[in-house]
């Protein structure tokens, strides 16, 4: 094994697995302290390579979500032949392996999954008890080192000139995180979110609600419930996100990519958890407060109802929230 390896990650296409998978990066970087690490994972991910120290570039993956394009991919890992030494593979697809295969990289790490033997030289056990547990599942590849949380970098003086251009204190707002790209069963209703967007500001804080350009119909129905809350819904990059949120006082997010980037800039956060389970993919933070209703029906991790009414979101009160939001707000505020 070089003394300096090159590594490459075959990265996750989902903003909360991509924080999560810094986990994996933190501890190879601990085992290996001179290796290179570079990602291949979609354009979007650029920012968030940005703020992760232990990664030293992000490839832009040449594909969509879910083709095969064998073709492409064979001629894209000949491409990278003769870079790196090691691999590491994320995704449990089977056309995942394919371009460190292609590439030759004489080591490549993934879990069995599609019965990728020959595509991956290490087939690293995946126990049953983390195949849901994504940040621990990712870490296990490494094989060594030590646990820790993601934690993503932030550019202050970018995050200075938002909190200027939307006219917003830090220390001073909740952060709202309403929508859910996997499917309506992460949301919790937007009524439901007014709600607590109303008492927050009640309470002196001005409140942002964050989302990409998706989340827009529905940070506009809160909007119009709740007068006064600052809707940035797809006004931001994924890095003013990422600035802004750092400087809230508290977030507030379903399950999903945002509420993962909260806890990575310590934030204390609110995680709201319907069709998935808070035992899987919980924000990693050291405040936070994991809001679940245990129904026998949940966690089913479908992206829609598959029992028409979705009762573990839709009666989960707005009083419950707001207690889990008071509860952090009491706590000193981190530094």
């Amino acid at each position: 094994m070089a003394e300096s390896p090159t590594i490459l990650v075959i990265g996750p296409r989902w903003v909360g697995d991509m924080v999560m998978a810094q986990c994996l990066f933190s501890a190879l970087k601990e085992l290996h302290p001179n290796a290179a690490i570079d990602v291949l994972a979609p354009a979007w991910a650029a920012p968030l390579v940005k703020r992760m120290p232990e990664l030293r570039q992000q490839i832009d993956f040449p594909l969509k979500p879910g083709a095969l394009e064998f073709t492409i991919r064979r001629r894209f890992g000949r491409l990278l032949r003769g870079r790196y030494d090691m691999a590491y593979v994320l995704p449990g697809s089977w056309k995942s392996a394919l371009i460190p295969f292609f590439a030759r990289i004489p080591r490549r790490f993934g879990n069995l999954r599609e019965m990728r033997y020959g595509l991956l030289t290490d087939i690293v056990p995946l126990p049953e008890a983390v195949k849901r547990r994504t940040a621990q599942a990712y870490f296990g590849l490494a094989q060594g080192g030590h646990f820790r949380p993601p934690q993503l970098t932030v550019d202050a003086s970018n995050q200075g000139e938002l909190l200027a251009r939307f006219d917003l204190q830090p220390g001073k707002f909740v952060a709202m995180m309403p929508g859910a790209e996997f499917g309506p069963a992460k949301r919790w209703p937007s009524e439901s979110y007014a709600g607590l967007a109303r008492e927050m500001m009640a309470k002196g804080f001005r409140v942002a609600l964050f989302g990409s350009k998706n989340d827009r119909d529905v940070t506009a129905e809160i909007a119009a419930l709740a007068p006064g809350v600052v809707d940035l819904a797809g006004k931001t990059r994924l890095e003013d996100a990422i600035d802004l949120i750092a400087a809230a006082r508290l977030a507030v997010s379903n399950d999903s990519g945002l509420m993962h980037v909260a806890a990575a800039v310590g934030t204390p956060i609110v995680a709201v958890y319907g069709s998935t389970s808070p035992e899987n993919t919980p924000p990693l933070a050291e405040q936070r407060e994991l809001i679940w209703l245990h129904l026998s029906c949940s966690p089913c991790h479908q992206k829609t109802c598959p029992l028409g009414h979705l009762n573990c979101l839709k009666t989960l009160d707005v009083a419950k929230v707001a207690a889990a939001a008071d509860r952090l707000l009491e706590l000193p505020a981190v530094a």
